[in-house]
């Protein structure tokens, strides 16, 4: 099975979690005989880096007519060098100006998201929404199978797209366990982080936006320090809203129990969840998949999560105490009192461990992707 793959961006150089799945698709999938070429939005360094499996059809940074100018001449150069039995999308912006070129092709999607949707709950107006709706919408007239990560994403799809359940299939994303060193113990690893060795350290990776819920959890901080006073909140990630959340900390005299990390590379991200006493997904609205709590809970670290789409999928089943009992800043404060206090009965390192290679390892996703991408071909 020979695809040709359309993403968004290239992990590492573009975060987020639609690019570490079609990063991690480009490296497992060949183990369950998928051969990948690839088309991304990025820099030289992707041709570079991958050999030019994965080439970068245009930098992020230039006008979007320009991006997808030169998408489509890509595609039709590696159309008219290789023969492909299936397309797969992850990303409708990128796809879209393609499909008078897709009709030749079976195309199977990705979907990672409402992207419409993504837009209107971070504060995008009514007309922006409107377009990336339409401009979805036509894209996935032409796909013939779905790949969600969550029942909570494939209802999305079928309620806003009007696309049938009978063509969603549930495929979460896999984690590579080896790419973590979990013989690190926690005091090592803050050891090497600079991070204190003395306090409950709580982490939330989150991309600082509107939707996460980032603005609620540091206001159940405020709260929480009323009975654990050496409680410290550790966010990594980037966004923009950065100056806002800098301004609520310094509001609250929160400095020194909530800190900003910024962008946290994978190394260290590592070693930053097996620093942490408790990782926290404070997520308001649209959660196809925590891809981090999966990567939380396989470096041996419990992970508490709003009931929010796909995080009592994923948490439930394995610990319902990991679960807040909503969004709230005072039901997450009172959840995280409770843990920290041993109220809630938490998993051990070794019961994160195991669930995660019972259920999410990428050997079993990646065979669940070919089937789905079978069906695309054969239908």
């Amino acid at each position: 099975m020979k695809t040709l793959q359309i993403g968004m961006g290239w992990f590492p150089e573009q975060a987020g979690g639609l690019n570490r799945v079609y990063y991690d698709c480009v490296r497992y999938l060949p183990k369950a005989d998928i051969q990948i070429r690839g088309l991304v939005a990025g820099s030289d360094q992707v041709n570079q880096t991958t050999q030019g499996q994965i080439q970068a059809f245009a930098p992020l940074g230039d006008p979007l007519v320009s991006r997808w100018q030169q998408a489509r001449r890509n595609f039709k150069q590696l159309t008219a060098q290789e023969d492909f039995s299936l397309v797969v999308s992850h990303f409708g912006l990128y796809t879209f100006p393609l499909l008078d070129q897709l009709r030749e092709y079976p195309v199977a999607m990705h979907f990672q998201g409402p992207w419409a949707l993504e837009g209107h709950v971070e504060g995008g107006g009514a007309l922006s929404t409107r377009a990336k709706w339409l401009l979805e919408w036509t894209t996935y007239r032409q796909v013939r199978q779905f790949i969600v990560l969550s029942e909570a994403f494939r209802q999305a799809l079928h309620q806003h797209y009007h696309i049938p359940c009978d063509r969603i299939h549930i495929v979460p994303p896999g984690v590579d366990t080896t790419r973590f060193d979990t013989s690190v113990s926690a005091a090592d690893a803050r050891a090497r982080l600079g991070w204190p060795s003395d306090r409950p350290i709580l982490l939330a990776v989150r991309r600082l936006a509107r939707r996460m819920g980032l603005e609620n959890l540091i206001a159940a901080i405020h709260q929480v320090r009323q009975q654990h006073p050496d409680v410290l909140l550790l966010i990594a990630g980037k966004g923009a809203l950065k100056a806002e959340l800098e301004q609520q900390i310094q509001e609250l005299d929160l400095a020194d129990h909530v800190r900003l990390l910024g962008f946290v590379s994978d190394d260290d991200l590592a070693l930053a969840y097996r620093a942490a006493t408790l990782s926290v997904v404070p997520t308001v609205a649209l959660e196809g998949f925590g891809l981090i709590v999966i990567e939380s809970l396989a470096n041996g670290t419990p992970v508490m999560g709003t009931p929010v789409d796909s995080i009592p999928e994923i948490l439930t089943p394995f610990c319902p105490d990991l679960v807040f009992e909503g969004t709230r800043s005072e039901q997450l404060a009172q959840g995280i009192v409770e843990a920290l206090s041993g109220q809630r009965k938490l998993p051990d390192a070794a019961a994160c461990q195991q669930y995660v290679d019972n259920n999410y390892t990428w050997p079993v996703i990646a065979e669940r992707i070919k089937t789905v991408y079978q069906l695309a071909m054969d239908s």
